[in-house]
């Protein structure tokens, strides 16, 4: 038969030295134990991603949403802060706002020409009044010697906006601030007396309304915070979180591989074996 004339074939060598077949087998018993190694982490850590190198790119932006989350959180802390101290505040403002009504009380009491009794009884109740005003006032921080609170403050929330300000700085409620001065001695100053009341009733409404929508504006900035935060975490969930069910067939899949490479390996290490036969003659 002349060269040439038929296709070259491909010929398996029987060799001692160089075994293809176990080498084969070994590497894909290497690729089926990292994919077993990876898939067996996934399940027992519950993450996708719990290196670098799983993906890099999914890595960046989960970290971003996890940031987010963080930054929100702490954002809602703060705003729950700030609320428990502007519903302090409301409470003494509240108790103020009492006061004022019993000053209106003893005023109008001591107005009337027709009054009896002691007007030096009544004006030491007032002035001792316009004291606890004072003593209230600096207790919520709204006052002249304690004024912290009374002063613009930045309830910082995080998201898209830098947080939610609350205007106080002309929230001052001492009895000096909301016009109260005048003595309950006389009918005439008793009189003057009851306008100051009233101005100051109206100028204690407003510190109050200043209060209230800024309680209402941290619990709306508290709601839409509360759900960034869900759909921040839903969006790093679905990136970084792993598919149980998609990682428990897998584990199911990496076993049967990992069982057939050993099968085939120990097939492929028993070939050279074979040489033995044609050794023996």
């Amino acid at each position: 038969m002349m060269p040439g004339m038929y296709p070259e074939q491909d010929v398996t060598m029987l060799s001692i030295q160089t075994n293809i077949a176990s080498l084969t087998a070994q590497q894909n018993l290497n690729t089926n134990n990292t994919f077993m190694n990876q898939t067996i982490t996934q399940l027992t850590s519950g993450y996708r991603i719990n290196s670098s190198s799983d993906d890099a790119a999914g890595l960046v932006v989960a970290n971003q949403y996890r940031s987010s989350v963080a930054e929100l959180t702490q954002g809602v802390r703060n705003a729950n802060d700030g609320v428990s101290q502007l519903q302090i505040i409301d409470g003494g403002l509240s108790n103020i706002s009492t006061i004022l009504d019993r000053l209106k009380t003893l005023a109008t009491e001591s107005a009337s020409d027709t009054f009896t009794g002691s007007r030096t009884t009544l004006n030491n109740e007032y002035q001792d009044l316009i004291g606890e005003i004072n003593r209230q006032a600096d207790n919520i921080g709204l006052g002249t010697t304690t004024s912290t609170n009374a002063k613009k403050l930045n309830v910082y929330i995080g998201g898209n906006t830098a947080g939610v300000s609350v205007d106080l700085s002309k929230g001052a409620v001492d009895a000096a601030t909301l016009g109260i001065s005048t003595a309950i001695d006389t009918a005439l100053n008793a009189g003057t007396a009851i306008g100051e009341v009233n101005a100051a009733v109206s100028a204690l409404g407003v510190v109050q309304g200043t209060v209230g929508s800024s309680e209402n504006k941290l619990s709306y900035a508290t709601n839409l915070a509360n759900s960034q935060i869900t759909s921040y975490s839903s969006a790093e969930g679905q990136i970084r979180d792993a598919d149980m069910a998609k990682e428990a067939a897998n584990l199911t899949k990496g076993q049967v591989l990992q069982q057939a490479s050993l099968a085939a390996m120990a097939q492929a290490n028993a070939e050279p074996q074979a040489v033995l036969s044609l050794l023996k003659g």
